[in-house]
This record gives structure tokens, C-alpha cells and sequence, in this order.
């Protein structure tokens, strides 16, 4: 960087608890190498915009910078270099076993299930969900990062996003609380604090994009946060319907609109406002459009230089379902709306009701889009759908008219509902897939389950029971 470049630019800190500031207005990101300071990590940004001056320091601007070729297709599994201290941490400081024990749950009722409540008075103790997995291959291991909400029984009206690791995506370490340094595991970001914001209540995390060096003109990899804020403002409804509820199984109506984050190790975040006044990248629709109650599930997926596409849900109150829209950007902070892609399904059909929590993958090879969605049916069961499209835009047609993943059995840990899908496409002969989700059981407790697809058959899976040897 040159003399001239270096004076308009200015550090921004951010410690264990970074997610309480906010950055705005468009400029360049620059990845450093990590500091020297356990708890530190430097994100050097240009001047803030006047506006952010006069309000605090802690506000300052930026946008990474995501015009550059797409040299592979963010759902490889080759991704940033393992070797590196983000992504190759060594073992976590704060780590509890696997989940809390399953004891509670008779040995025939658990199959699927790989990540249960956290331990007594932890801060994902009270439910867990909302799962964005990703794998990373090195030249000598894989690691796998999980990204989830939590909430504990201290607070539980609000959740938190925070990250588990795994060696083979089944057997996951975790930790009891906030993250502490660059190696931990644990609770990674919280509700926002500024009263006006819109993430005030709770929040989500929706997906997580990794923007590699061919992605973003940066010296190291940067996540990108996509997450759900929600807020204290009840959504005007006149008469609720039946199971409507945001977020799911909160029994109210609350709005929530799509935040974006960014972090430099997956563990300490800087919120990015963006161009609504509450920090959020969007608003809702207006009184007649199909998502003008709230937006929800923000998935976002990197097609290529200068097109990134966000795929999120809401309730179309004229039509009385839940639908999937999609919105496209050119850098992933400013959003144009396409329209509503899904809808209600067949009548008497497991998504009768429409679909939510959608997550797109690009194939590997062939390049068809493929959604798992989280399908509603009359009486308000959930189960999981998949639906494939050409070019990921707006001819998207159903897999069928069957979930691929109902309920389980009656005295199963997800005998109430499976949603909030996550998709990863394995590499091998058998290209199989992994559908990660929530399962909702007896008494609405929750946990994160995984399933397996009949080899490279993505419309039939089944509940991961072991490895076969």
C-alpha cells in the first residue's frame, strides 16, 4: 500500500465482543496477517462517511470488494488453506464433550441426531438450530465448522450465534460461553445493542460465505455472515393465522430483516450496516407485496464476478403461505428484489402451506441449482423438501411431491417436526450428501440432526446411523 493510500485509511479493532459495532458506507477491505494479540484482530478500513463520525467511532465503513473472477464454485469443499491459523486452530481452550449427555433419550430414539443441548447453564443449554455447515479439506486433514443458534435458560427469548468444530462433521467440540481468542469455541455474537437496530431481539445465522482470494481483493480469507435479525416491533396482523409465527416456535409475529457480518477467523464479528435505517441490507415489502410482514433465512450463494444471489422467506399474507423470494447484488451489500419463486404447495401436500429456510447448493459438474426447503404442511407440521432449478433464478421446480425428510417416530428426538435445512455435497465415487437440520421433539425440545443420501441420489436420504467400516 502506498504513503497517499495509508493516510485515509483507519483501524478498527475489534475484541471478543465486536458484533456490538457497526460498520457502513461502501469502501475497500483489506485482510492482514493475524496479530500478535490472542483476543485482537485488525480490519483496516477508509474514512468513515460523515454521518458515522458525528454518531461514534465505533461506526466506521466498509465494503469488500467482491469484482474479481471466481476461480471455483463456492460449494467446493477446497477452500481456504487449512494451514493457516484461521482455519486450522488448535485445540479448542473453552470445549465440552460432544453435546450433553443423550441418556435421556431411549438408544432407538436418537438416530440422527449429532448435536444436542449444550451442558447445564451454558448459553446454548435451552435449544440449538439454525445449522450453516461448512467443510474445508487440507493437504493433511478436513475440518468442519458449524455456525448455529443457541439460546440458555436464562434468557430464553433471545437466541445467539455461536460455532462448533468437528474433524468429520459427526463428532462436534463446543463450548460453554463467549469465545475467547482465535482457537475457542463457543457463543461468537450476540443481540444488538443500539436501541434503533433491528437485531435488537434475537438473531439467526442464515449462511456463511467464505470469500477466498479469488473472490475478494483481500490477502486472506473473510467470512461473510448472512444472518436474521429480529426486533421488538410485532408485526401488524389483523388476524394471525393459524401456526404463523416469526421466529418458529416463538408463538408471536416479530419482524425480522437480513444483517450481514464479517470476520476474519469465524469467531469475532463487525456488523455491517447497511442501507436501511436500522442497519439492516433491506426492508420488507410494501402493504400489497408478498413479504411485507418480515423477512427471514437470508441464504446467500456466489454465482460468479459480480452476481451474488439471496434467497429468504416470508408469509404471503394475500395468499395465506409462506414463500421463498430472491433478491441479487453485485458486491452483497446493496440487494435488488426479484420476486417471490416458491410458494404454497399441492393441497393436502407436506408443504401446503409454502415454504421457508430455503439453502441452495450449485452441483458440483453440472452446475444445477438445488434447494432444500423447510415445507409447511395444513396443520403446521414441518418437513423438508428439495426443489432444482437451471440457472438458480426463477424457474425452480419441486422434487416431487413427498418430503425427502418427514418426522420420526413417535418417541424420536425429531417426532415433532424437522426444518432448517443445510446441504453439503461430499466428494468421492458416490458424490453422497449430507442434509444437516433441527429436529423438534416432545415438549419442543430441539437439536441438530444429520442425514445421508443413498449415494449421489439427492431424493432419498436417511438418518445418519454410524459410520460403515
Amino acid at each position: 500500500m502506498d504513503t497517499a493510500s495509508a493516510t485515509t485509511m483507519k483501524a478498527l479493532n475489534f475484541l471478543a465482543t465486536p458484533a456490538n459495532q457497526r460498520a457502513t458506507a461502501p469502501t475497500n477491505l483489506t485482510s492482514q496477517t493475524p496479530p500478535t494479540k490472542p483476543n485482537s484482530h485488525t480490519l483496516h478500513l477508509q474514512s468513515s462517511n460523515p454521518r458515522s463520525r458525528a454518531i461514534s467511532l465505533t461506526r466506521c465503513s466498509t465494503k469488500p470488494d467482491t469484482d474479481t473472477d471466481n476461480q471455483k464454485d463456492q460449494n467446493s469443499t477446497v477452500e481456504p488453506d487449512l494451514n493457516s491459523k484461521p482455519l486450522n486452530p488448535s485445540p479448542p481452550t473453552s470445549v465440552d464433550p460432544l453435546s450433553s449427555p443423550l441418556s435421556s433419550f431411549p438408544s432407538s430414539s436418537t438416530k440422527g441426531l449429532v448435536f444436542d443441548l449444550g451442558v447445564e447453564n451454558s448459553w446454548d443449554g435451552a435449544g440449538v438450530g439454525s445449522p450453516v455447515v461448512k467443510r474445508f479439506l487440507g493437504d493433511e486433514e478436513e475440518r468442519w465448522y458449524m455456525w448455529y443458534h443457541g439460546r440458555s435458560d436464562s434468557n430464553p427469548g433471545s437466541d445467539s450465534i455461536g460455532l462448533a468444530v468437528s474433524s468429520n462433521g459427526v463428532h462436534w467440540n463446543r463450548g460453554r460461553g463467549a469465545v475467547q481468542s482465535s482457537q475457542d469455541v463457543g457463543l461468537v455474537m450476540s443481540s444488538g445493542k443500539d436501541w434503533w437496530a433491528f437485531d435488537t431481539l434475537s438473531i439467526r445465522p442464515s449462511e456463511v460465505v467464505v470469500m477466498s482470494s479469488s473472490k475478494v481483493r483481500a490477502s486472506s480469507a473473510v467470512y461473510w455472515l448472512y444472518y436474521t435479525g429480529y426486533s421488538r416491533e410485532k408485526v401488524e396482523i389483523s388476524e394471525v393465522p393459524i401456526g404463523l409465527e416469526n421466529p418458529e416456535r416463538s408463538g408471536e409475529v416479530f419482524k425480522s430483516l437480513p444483517g450481514l457480518a464479517i470476520s476474519q477467523d469465524g469467531r469475532h464479528w463487525a456488523r455491517i450496516e447497511g442501507e436501511h435505517h436500522s442497519g439492516a441490507l433491506f426492508d420488507v415489502g410494501l402493504e400489497k407485496d408478498w413479504d411485507s410482514s418480515f423477512i427471514a433465512g437470508s441464504h446467500v450463494v456466489f454465482h460468479e464476478r459480480g452476481d451474488l444471489r439471496m434467497y429468504y422467506h416470508s408469509f404471503d399474507l394475500e395468499n395465506g403461505h409462506y414463500g421463498i423470494g430472491i433478491a441479487r447484488s453485485r458486491d452483497g451489500m446493496k440487494w435488488v428484489k426479484l420476486g417471490k419463486i416458491i410458494g404454497g404447495g399441492r393441497s393436502g401436500g407436506f408443504d401446503e402451506l409454502g415454504a421457508m429456510n430455503p439453502c441452495v447448493v450449485r452441483k458440483r459438474g453440472s452446475g444445477e441449482y438445488l434447494m432444500a426447503y423447510e415445507g409447511v404442511v395444513g396443520n403446521g407440521g414441518r418437513s423438508i423438501g428439495l426443489a432444482v432449478s437451471r440457472d438458480g433464478l426463477k424457474d425452480w421446480t419441486r422434487c416431487g411431491d413427498e418430503a425427502v425428510l418427514k418426522s420420526s417416530e413417535e418417541s424420536g428426538w425429531d417426532s415433532n417436526g424437522v426444518g432448517s435445512p443445510c446441504l453439503v455435497q461430499m466428494d468421492g465415487e458416490e458424490d453422497e450428501w449430507r442434509l444437516y437440520y433441527i429436529g423438534v421433539g416432545i415438549g419442543g425440545r430441539t437439536g441438530i440432526g444429520m442425514a445421508v443420501s443413498e449415494g449421489s441420489d439427492y431424493r432419498s436420504f436417511r438418518r445418519w446411523a454410524g459410520f460403515h467400516l
